[in-house]
């Protein structure tokens, strides 16, 4: 039975929503960087979230029991230790938009893991994407240039496909162990801000300048960003189809190009201009959506 259009109102609502949160969280982590360093504020941010996360989680009277451990720790250091930490440190030297379209990478590795891992084999349409995928990439990175941007390119890679394996795992919690979706990323987000944590103690950093605006800055990637985001898109995942909440991969890079470009200046060369063209159809083909006459 399909879910009627009344009830997905709300979903479609919740769906825009988190689009232009994340898309903007992109610019925030970006500016972010001027009073902090990366993983000073990538811990912040999660463990802020996540305390939000479990409040959230009180105030519903749903459990607060952990998901397991094994699997929750794996995937609290992919999704979240692993994909912030080399994403907001490979903001350091590239722009946002370019970093946040390299992120959203993560569903063509996310379509080799599952390969891999839970022996899902892909689809046509899978290897168009990945096709389109490489070649964008290879416009992206022309190195044919020279490797200016190497590191940050590969972290930012790098992040995309840490994120993709965590998708994969908790993909596997949820077929093994069905927790609740706000729980699990409650724990793992925990789980991922100590990580980070850890990796800001180690790691030199810059001295955080505590300011109002680096407060705001704050404030809107642990609540909006990793908060009320992660609770509208559990709404979306429950009464959305997967195809068109799937939109959203395609939806929160391209925004975040065109708000990079409109307020940071970011402007793309061209040949990056046809790269990101390419990557966007193929997270067209991957997601599986189909345009239909009227």
């Amino acid at each position: 039975m399909s879910t009627p259009p009344s009830s997905q109102r709300p979903a479609v609502l919740a769906l825009l929503a988190t689009v232009v949160i994340w898309a903007y969280s992109w610019i925030v982590m970006k500016q972010a960087l001027r009073y902090a360093g990366a993983f000073d504020f990538a811990a912040l941010r999660y463990l802020l979230g996540a305390l939000l996360l479990f409040a959230l989680l009180a105030l519903t009277r749903q459990s607060l029991r952990p998901p397991p451990l094994r699997l929750t720790i794996a995937i609290g250091l992919c999704q979240t230790a692993a994909f912030q930490g080399l994403e907001q440190w490979a903001l350091l030297d590239a722009g946002a938009g370019r970093v946040a379209l390299l992120a959203y990478t993560m569903p063509f590795w996310a379509v080799l893991l599952a390969w891999l891992l839970l022996r899902e084999r892909p689809a046509p349409r899978h290897w168009l994407g990945l096709a389109l995928a490489a070649l964008g990439l290879l416009c992206i990175i022309a190195p044919w240039r020279g490797l200016g941007h190497a590191g940050s390119t590969v972290l930012a890679i790098g992040g995309g496909a840490a994120w993709a394996a965590g998708t994969v795992l908790s993909k596997r919690m949820f077929q093994r162990h069905a927790p609740s979706p706000l729980n699990l990323v409650a724990w793992q987000m925990l789980v991922g801000a100590l990580a980070l944590g850890v990796a800001a103690w180690l790691l030199p950093q810059r001295p955080i300048d505590w300011n109002w605006t680096f407060v705001g800055l704050l404030g809107y990637s642990a609540v909006l960003a990793s908060s009320v985001a992660w609770w509208l898109w559990s709404i979306v995942l429950q009464r959305l189809p997967t195809t068109l909440a799937s939109l959203s991969s395609l939806g929160v890079p391209l925004l975040s190009v065109l708000l990079a470009w409109l307020l940071l200046h970011e402007r793309p060369t061209p040949m990056e201009g046809v790269g990101m063209l390419l990557v966007l159809l193929g997270l067209l083909a991957v997601s599986g959506v189909r345009w239909r006459r009227g």
